[in-house]
């Protein structure tokens, strides 16, 4: 009696639970689109049969519950986007899940980890103003500490601060944006002329130049990233979108070794060569492994290792020798800028034949790796009946081929035997009609006398 009490104690708990955490996400109709403007919301465009929407669905709860408890406007919502496919599209929703912050008339697309944190600290940042204010030095400092990148514009109004706040509109969804007045940044900073773009990272910061670094919306796109992060696939893409190369040490974190060790020296004395010029054309990083990297080049790259990226046409650069120091690291960037070391890969027509077949042998090894049998029935049974009907192709073309072949041959026997015959009739008839006219001139001549 005591075990049934409990567990229907326990199903309680856990109806209720489940309650309260719907109670923080709603279920959105067709509806939504007249009732949604008076606020912000946070929307998940869902199919009931994707997988990474089911995936999703927990980590959807736990955003909702964390916005409601910390107090912020946005409020959570999910749609069917299978069911009221009419809305979604007028959202521009192509795939599923796709997540958006809904305001006023704006929606802006997530593209950033699927994981509470991030999605929460996207929600946050985009339901703000595009560009916040820093009144003093204490403020200051203190987004200096919570921001790794800090783009801060200094000066009264200007053209420059009209484009400021569009590019801050368009790029709110990846980093902040703050105005300052001189007076408000710290008493390290100094500026040479304003009003200026100025960007702190990586223990300095940058100012904009227009003659230098053309769009202010592209320059943004390019220094929104530290100097040197962790990469992985998800922000490889993003990083494809700055126009930099990307240098990336290939090393295993998990478990170091001695070899592992030398890219150590690069990788902590880095920061030099992110102060200077090259930090325009390059982005710096390391990535725990080579799994990704040899999938990525279909090739083997040794851990430890130096690898160049060039995202925009898919070519590759690796060192001749190990890369031990720092000056030998300088040494392989400076061949990759000025052209002297050799690219590999690149996005032509062969290359992109080598992708379908390392794509599709991949894919075969997979399934073997997980499933033989699987593998097995998945492509062994197609193969054979393919070769069955290959055979039985092969065989019915021979066989009629052959008996083609003998048609042909009786028809070329018989047309010679009828031009052959035809001929002999001639000759015979040639012969023959002398001989029967005086047959008829001597049967006739006796009739002749009897008349006369």
């Amino acid at each position: 009696m005591a075990e049934v009490k409990a567990s229907l104690f326990c199903g309680v708990v856990a109806a209720l639970l489940c309650s309260t955490a719907l109670a923080f996400v709603e279920d959105l109709d067709e509806t939504f689109k007249d009732t949604r403007v008076n606020d912000i919301w946070l929307v998940d465009f869902y199919a009931p049969w994707c997988g990474y929407c089911k995936k999703l669905e927990p980590i959807w709860f736990d955003v909702g519950a964390e916005l409601k408890s910390s107090g912020s406007p946005v409020r959570v919502g999910k749609m069917d986007a299978t069911a009221y496919s009419g809305m979604a599209s007028e959202f521009g929703v192509r795939g599923y899940p796709t997540i958006k912050l809904l305001k006023g008339d704006l929606a802006f697309s997530y593209k950033g980890p699927r994981t509470k944190d991030d999605i929460v600290e996207f929600a946050n940042r985009v339901a703000g103003p595009a560009v916040r204010a820093l009144p003093s030095k204490q403020m200051f400092e203190h987004m200096m500490k919570r921001h790794d990148v800090l783009f801060v514009y200094v000066g009264a109004d200007s053209p420059l601060k009209e484009k400021y706040n569009d590019v801050a509109s368009e790029l709110i969804v990846y980093t902040y944006f703050f105005s300052a007045s001189e007076e408000a940044l710290p008493e390290s900073v100094s500026l040479s002329e304003l009003p200026t773009v100025v960007v702190f990272k990586d223990g300095g910061h940058f100012t904009y130049d227009e003659y230098e670094d053309g769009s202010l919306s592209s320059w943004v796109n390019k220094e929104r990233f530290q100097g040197y992060l962790q990469i992985d696939g998800f922000t490889l893409y993003e990083l494809g979108e700055t126009g930099k190369l990307v240098a990336i040490a290939v090393i295993h974190e998990k478990d170091p070794t001695e070899q592992s060790d030398r890219t150590t020296p690069a990788r902590n004395r880095v920061t030099v060569l992110i102060s200077s010029l090259i930090s325009r054309d390059f982005q710096f990083g390391h990535m725990d492994g080579n799994d990704y990297i040899n999938s990525l080049i279909m090739g083997e790259v040794a851990v430890p290792s130096v690898i160049i990226l060039n995202t925009s046409n898919e070519q590759y650069f690796l060192p001749s020798e190990p890369i031990e120091t720092m000056e030998q690291l300088v040494q392989f960037i400076s061949g990759v800028l000025n052209g002297s070391a050799q690219a590999y890969g690149g996005d032509g027509f062969i290359q992109r034949i080598k992708r379908v077949a390392f794509d599709a042998k991949s894919t075969i090894m997979s399934v073997f790796r997980s499933s033989p049998l699987l593998g097995c029935f998945l492509f062994g049974l197609p193969l054979g009946v393919i070769s069955l009907m290959c055979y039985g192709i092969c065989t019915a073309e021979s066989d009629d081929g052959s008996e083609d072949m003998d048609a042909l041959k009786r028809e070329g026997l018989t047309d010679e035997e009828e031009e052959e015959e035809e001929e002999e009739r001639q000759r015979a008839a040639e012969l023959e009609g002398p001989a029967e006219e005086e047959e008829d001139v001597g049967e006739k001549a006796p009739e002749e006398k009897k008349t006369d």
